[in-house]
């Protein structure tokens, strides 16, 4: 019934709530929005099904969920591909396109979310003005990083926090598979955690980033991207990604 629905194209949000009406008194038929999301994407160690998810209309809801989780009883994420599943050439940095990802945290929570390339250390921040739940979190990543081309959308990786609990989302969005680490491993996303030091710069402990907009954090990125760095060769980011691209 739900692959029926995606075939003509209703969204996963208009199938949870049509199939409440549909049939009340049967619980056998109920399946929540992010459910079906997840469905679509954890089949086959992480690949899409891509003759139902090209029906999705669009990366983006009208209506953000509230109260749905994707993660279990203890609290672990669900579904969720591990770090050593990631591409060999992600690992070895030998091609570009492989991003890491977190949340850099301010003054009463507000957050912003960076996006670090493994190979050239080309930065991305995202804007979070409407909070960090997981929905939220995964339509402003998504949003992001299908700005980039094809090429420079191969994986992300993220660590054990909640805000990556709609990643089924997120992937289904950008095609863009998401690995995670270990708990309490943060060197497992050595690239990200020296950034949110840089960034530490602009954005220091507990100081109020709610006011900062999407252009702010764009000309952050900027100044970041075209410092020299000595791991890179003393390249840039910006020329280091420029050199990667085929």
């Amino acid at each position: 019934m739900v692959e029926s629905k995606l075939e003509v194209r209703w969204s996963p949000q208009q199938i949870s709530g049509w199939l409440v009406g549909e049939f009340p008194d049967d619980p056998e038929m109920r399946v929540s929005h992010e459910t079906i999301y997840l469905s679509l994407f954890v089949q086959a160690r992480g690949a899409l099904r891509k003759e139902l998810t090209r029906f999705l209309r669009s990366r983006h809801t009208t209506r953000r969920p509230r109260g749905h989780s994707v993660m279990n009883g203890q609290g672990q994420l669900r579904a969720t591909l591990n770090i050593r599943e990631r591409p060999a050439e992600a690992d070895d940095r030998a091609v570009p396109g492989h991003w890491e990802g977190d949340l850099l945290m301010g003054k009463r929570m507000h957050a912003i979310a960076t996006l670090v390339e493994r190979k050239s250390r080309f930065v991305m921040l995202v804007a979070l003005p409407d909070g960090h739940a997981a929905d939220v979190v995964a339509d402003a990543l998504a949003t992001k990083i299908t700005e980039l081309p094809q090429q420079l959308r191969r994986s992300l990786t993220w660590d054990q926090g909640k805000e990556m609990a709609a990643h089924a989302r997120f992937s289904v969005a950008t095609d863009v598979p998401v690995y995670f680490c270990d708990p309490r491993s943060p060197w497992q996303r050595g690239s990200n955690e020296n950034t949110n030091g840089l960034l530490r710069q602009y954005f220091p402990k507990r100081s109020e980033i709610a006011h900062y907009t999407q252009a702010d954090l764009d000309a952050v990125a900027a100044e970041l991207n075209g410092r020299p760095r000595q791991t890179l060769g003393w390249m840039t980011p910006s020329q280091a990604l420029d050199r990667a691209m085929p």
